[in-house]
This record gives structure tokens, C-alpha cells and sequence, in this order.
């Protein structure tokens, strides 16, 4: 089978490997679509806290395919069925697990990072972590399901948005252009913001998809003091990844209001906790996804309330990979799906 393997910091190769075999209690997958993760990047950078990556390594956890094998165990699903992987496996056992709270399990491991990915033609699963895809949605739609739940979480489950609400969305990179997109469907005033770069691809992304934006500066001020009236937004997710994003929200953010972390900040961010307590702010942080924000995600295309068409980019070839991780740190692409080549 064809396969992207990493081999190195900013190190790619195609190569043609064994089809994997699987066990009893296993299902083999052919898969169809898979997307490019802003972890993706950091993987493929090598950069500070992707170390323990262990290389050569097939990359890819976002995916959608068809399973082609079961082992003697499986009796849940069969060869035919199209599915998505919830690509972080769990314990089970550990205090985080038993008390309900598997997406922070002390002892996870992700696929493409502590094992083989869905870089590759075809790859192995466990049923249980597997999420049926919905007739109406397409494969190459279904390859974003778990960023998706990744906001659907966000949204949903640990912010307080509803309709009405001022929102701020920091970052327009594939989480925060899903977050607003869910943020908006349920009704809330949705800024997103960015930097300069983003203004070629990103930003006018999200304009054609209803949402108003603003560059960080003197254009999200004069945004700011017209959809709050000055006083801040209800809510504010941040998902840059920097840790100038944390800091943003604090002083954005209303008194009362709620600022929800969902980017991983590099390094530390010096935040004025005086002013956090003195305005009463919530802050909440958000990681991953669960089972229940699968179905989520898969139920918003279903009914088309998301419309992935809008967000995914499908120019980019596995023959190629390295393109897709260049375009994507450029801010010259949003959300790269890749097929691969007949």
C-alpha cells in the first residue's frame, strides 16, 4: 500500500509498504479522505512538544474510509460499512477514565503519533472507537468529523453561548473556522479574528461562509466597539496556539463574560489574574472530543447545518504531502484533505 511516512523534522517520503494485518477483535479500513490538523503541523515540525514522536512514522488521524476486513470478534460492524475513527484511545482505567472524563486519559495514545496514521491506503481500528457515517454525508466531508466534534466540544459542551450572544473566535485556522461555524449556527454574533496573513485565504474563507472578521489591530477594536457596544464579548474562544491569544481575550472579553482556551499555546502566557478576578471571568479550558461529540459532529453535516464544502480544500495530493503542510503554515490553505491518487 501507498503511505506517507515521516522520517524526520519537515521530513516526508511516499513509500509502498505491506497492508497491515489485523487482529480478531480489529476492523481494516480503506481510507477515502483524510485532513491535515494544526498537530499535524506541529508533528511535522518537530517542534517543542512533539519530541516523543517516535520516527519513521506513517502521520494522519483525521480520516473517513470503508472497512474492508473484520476479525473473527467484531460483530458490531462489516466489510462495506463507512466510518470515522475517534483517533485517541483511552485506558479505561485510570481516575480520569472511570470518572467520565476519557478525553484527559492519563494514559492515551493518538493515532499517527504513538502509532500508525491514516496517511496510508489503509489502516487499522478497533470498533469501539468507531462512529458510523450518515448516507447524506460524503466521504471526503466525513474526513473532518473529528476537528469537527474538536469544536462541537468547545462550543456545546464547555462554553455558555447561546443565541444572541456576542462571540469572538481567535484564530481562523480549521478549529476556530469550525468553532465559528457552530457558534454562528446556534444563533451567536460571530467575529472571528486574525493576523495579516490571513487576510489571502483565511479570513475571506469565513466571509463567504456568513461570518464577519477582523485583522487583530485597530480593525478588531473598531469591530469590537460596534458588535458589543463596548463592553466585550459574552464569550471568547481562542484557538491560536499562541500564547498572545490568551492575553487578547482577557482584555476583549467582557466583565462576566467567558473565555474558552482550545489552542495549545507553546509557551506561557502572562495573564493579569487581577483583572480576570475583578471582572468575574470565566475560564474554561477544552480538549479533544468524546464519544457523544462524534455523533455531534456527524448529526451538524447530516442535516447540513455544517457545510464542510466551505472549509475543506482538496488541491492538494499525497503524492505531494509536503505542499499541503507548507500552504498550511503559509495561511495559503485552511483545511487539506487528501485523497489518494488512482
Amino acid at each position: 500500500m501507498k503511505a506517507v511516512v515521516q522520517t524526520g523534522p519537515s521530513s516526508l517520503r511516499v513509500d509502498t509498504l505491506e497492508r497491515p494485518q489485523i487482529d480478531a477483535d480489529q476492523v481494516l479500513i480503506r481510507v477515502g479522505s483524510t485532513g491535515v490538523c494544526g498537530s499535524d503541523v506541529h508533528a511535522y515540525l518537530y517542534e517543542g512538544g512533539y519530541e516523543w514522536v517516535e520516527l519513521p512514522r506513517i502521520m494522519g488521524h483525521e480520516y473517513a474510509g470503508e472497512i474492508v476486513e473484520t476479525g473473527s470478534a467484531v460483530t458490531d460492524f462489516a466489510e462495506g460499512d463507512r466510518v470515522v475513527e475517534n483517533p485517541t484511545r483511552t485506558c479505561g482505567t485510570c481516575f480520569q477514565c472511570l470518572n467520565e472524563q476519557s478525553n484527559v486519559c492519563q494514559n492515551f495514545s493518538v493515532k499517527g503519533m504513538h502509532r500508525d496514521g491514516s496517511y496510508a491506503e489503509y489502516t487499522v481500528a478497533n470498533p469501539d472507537k468507531l462512529h458510523t457515517i450518515p448516507e447524506s454525508v460524503p466521504m471526503e466531508h466525513a474526513a473532518i468529523t473529528e476537528p469537527l466534534s474538536v469544536a462541537a466540544r468547545a462550543v456545546l459542551s464547555r462554553s455558555t453561548v447561546t443565541p444572541g450572544d456576542t462571540v469572538l473566535v481567535e484564530g481562523p485556522g480549521p478549529i476556530g473556522a469550525l468553532v465559528a461555524a457552530i457558534a454562528d449556527s446556534i444563533g451567536g454574533r460571530v467575529l472571528v479574528s486574525g493576523l495579516s496573513q490571513d487576510e489571502q485565504y483565511r479570513l475571506p474563507l469565513l466571509e463567504d461562509l456568513g461570518i464577519e472578521t477582523a485583522v487583530s489591530g485597530e480593525t478588531l477594536d473598531s469591530k469590537t466597539q460596534e458588535i458589543t457596544d463596548g463592553i466585550g464579548f459574552d464569550v471568547v474562544f481562542d484557538t491560536t496556539g499562541h500564547h498572545s491569544g490568551v492575553e487578547l481575550a482577557v482584555e476583549i472579553v467582557r466583565k462576566g463574560g467567558q473565555i474558552v482556551v482550545v489552542g495549545l499555546p507553546g509557551s506561557a502566557s502572562e495573564i493579569p489574574m487581577s483583572t480576570i478576578v475583578r471582572g468575574e471571568v470565566d475560564i474554561k479550558t477544552s480538549y479533544g472530543s468524546k464519544w457523544a461529540n462524534f455523533e455531534q459532529a456527524l448529526s451538524l453535516m447530516s442535516e447540513n447545518t455544517i457545510r464542510p464544502d466551505g472549509i475543506i480544500d482538496d488541491r492538494y495530493s499525497l503524492s505531494d504531502p509536503a505542499a499541503a503542510f507548507t500552504a498550511f503554515l503559509d495561511s495559503k490553505t485552511c483545511k487539506p484533505v487528501f485523497t489518494f491518487d488512482e
